[in-house]
This record gives structure tokens, sequence and C-alpha cells, in this order.
């Protein structure tokens, strides 16, 4: 056992999400080392020196410092979230070409240092970003990870535990397929606490299926809602970006519905999209194809089709 062993995270990227999750980080203590790179170096070195000054509240010691990337050489974990972020009536897709560019030269300046470890992306559109990175950084397929609907999962859980008045951490439910207009819920596969989604429905005559119809609506919409109240969605997907993070760090065998690379999974190959997959110390241990109804495959199939168009352009 290797006693002096830490777990070094790097962030690539520290606006609002970078921020959100390295905040998260801190405060749930997750990582021994935490590095951050941006190319405006002074706002690398001043967002460390804020999150610094909040140490003696984490709960467990970390050391936080704006780094280059030779500091990726040894980093187990590395999570990119810079990139230019979706504007107000901006679909997910439409930022591909601009922010393929950039993750191109951010992927191959991490490669240059020698990363062999974990890559976790979370800039959109992050199905499309997470095979570009693949692409580029050569590595194994099951250590190249993106945010996929883990977000959206959480989104779909939160809103159903406030319609049926129940714990959202009982509520279990997933979005799948692109992190963006074409993805879709699982209906066939929730449950609220121990009960079948189905079963449920039975039970409560007043509850009908347009009132779930528009959940998922609001659900899908729910970015574009907050960009034109705020400006930017952060929080909720930095503290995904945590649970993921956890996932992998303390080798959790955990289920999320992260981007994943399909090789015959629901009857697909070569693309990352959102599904649910076992994550843990060595990335993606194995992707879960769970059985969907005619409706859902059809939608899920369509999902597939519309990032592959998307892709191919950037690709070539």
């Amino acid at each position: 056992m290797n006693i002096g062993k830490v777990n070094r995270v790097v962030l690539i990227g520290t606006g609002a999400v970078g921020c959100s999750y390295a905040y998260s980080m801190i405060n749930q203590g997750v990582a021994e080392e935490l590095v951050l790179i941006d190319v405006n170096e002074a706002k690398a070195e001043g967002e460390v020196m804020d999150l610094n000054h909040g140490m003696p509240f984490s709960p467990s010691p970390i050391k936080v410092w704006n780094g280059t990337y030779q500091d990726c050489a040894t980093a187990d974990l590395i999570v990119i979230t810079a990139g230019l972020a979706q504007k107000p009536g901006e679909t997910r897709l439409q930022l591909v070409e601009k922010n393929t560019k950039i993750f191109k030269e951010i992927v191959h300046n991490i490669m240059e240092s020698g990363f062999d470890g974990i890559f976790l992306v979370a800039t959109n559109p992050v199905d499309i970003l997470t095979y570009v990175t693949w692409k580029e950084s050569g590595l194994p397929k099951e250590r190249v990870i993106g945010s996929g609907t883990v977000l959206d999962s959480a989104r779909l859980r939160f809103n159903l535990g406030q319609y049926f008045d129940v714990d959202t951490r009982n509520v279990h439910a997933y979005i799948i397929g692109e992190h963006g207009d074409t993805e879709l819920p699982v209906w066939s596969s929730t449950s609220i606490g121990v009960e079948k989604l189905e079963t449920v429905l039975t039970k409560k005559n007043d509850i009908k299926k347009e009132c779930l119809d528009k959940i998922f609506v609001n659900v899908r919409d729910a970015a574009y809602h907050i960009i034109e109240r705020k400006g930017a969605t952060y929080y909720g997907i930095g503290m995904s970006l945590v649970r993921i993070t956890k996932a992998i760090l303390n080798n959790e065998n955990c289920i999320l519905t992260v981007s994943s690379y399909l090789e015959g999974q629901y009857g697909h190959h070569d693309i990352f999209i959102g599904v649910p997959a076992v994550i843990n110390r060595s990335g993606i241990r194995e992707v879960i194809e769970i059985e969907l109804n005619e409706k859902e495959k059809a939608q899920f199939d369509h999902s597939v089709s519309v990032l592959k168009q998307t892709m191919e352009p950037v690709l070539v």
C-alpha cells in the first residue's frame, strides 16, 4: 500500500461551471489535491486564492493551486469545463464547431504531459466533445467519460419528487440519449421508492399522463429557462460532476447516466451518448443495457441519429 499516494484532480476551465465544481469538491472533501488551469491565468489564480480562504471550514485538508499542463502528468482525473458557453436561444449542438477546435488544443496539451488517467468532460455539446477527447487522447474508451445525462436525470428525479411529494433521493428515474433536445425519459424503468411508476399511476386516478409529459418537457428545457433568467447553469452540473468524481475516486461501482462509448449496446456503434453505466476507479466498468419499450427505442435511435449527423462535419 502506497501511504503517500494522494488523489490529484485537475480542472481545466475556471468559468462558472468549473468554479461551482471546485467549490463543491472542497465542501465535500473529495480529493487531496485540486489543480486549476485556465487560459486566463490571473482568473485561475484569483479563484484559487478565494477558495483557499475557505479551507479552515472544509471537512478535510485539500491542497489547491493554479497550475500548468505539466501538473496533468500525475493526475488521476482531469475534468474539462473549458469552452464557450451556451447563449440564450442557442442549442448545445450549435456549439459543436467552436468547442471542438478548443478541445483538440486542450487535449493535445494534456497528453503531451504524459497524462494516463481518466477524463471527465462537461463542456457542451458534451457527447460530441467526449468523442473528440477520446479520439484526440488515444486513451481506452473506458477512461473517457462525459457528464452525459446525469444532470438531466437529477432534474427529473427532483421534479418527480416534488410532484409525488417524496424525497427526491427515493425517486429512481433516468434520462438517456443526447444531453440536449433529443433526450428521452425511460418511464418504463422509473420507480417511486420500491413501486414501479406504472403501479403508482394505477393507484392514483388524479395523475394523468399529460402531467408526466409536462414534467419531462420542463426537464428537457430546464437549461433554456435558467439561461433566460440568470445567463448560465452551473450549480447543478457542478454538483453532478462531483458525484461522478466521487464514484471514480472512491471506486464505488455506482450506476450513473454518463456519456459512454457504445459498441453494439442499444443497437449502436461508435458514439458517446448518455446511458446508465457502472463507474469505478478504472472509469466505466460496463454499460448497462436496460430494456426499452418500442417508443423509447425509437426515441433513442433518433437521438443517436441527430448526434451522428452533427458530429460528421467536425470529425473529418
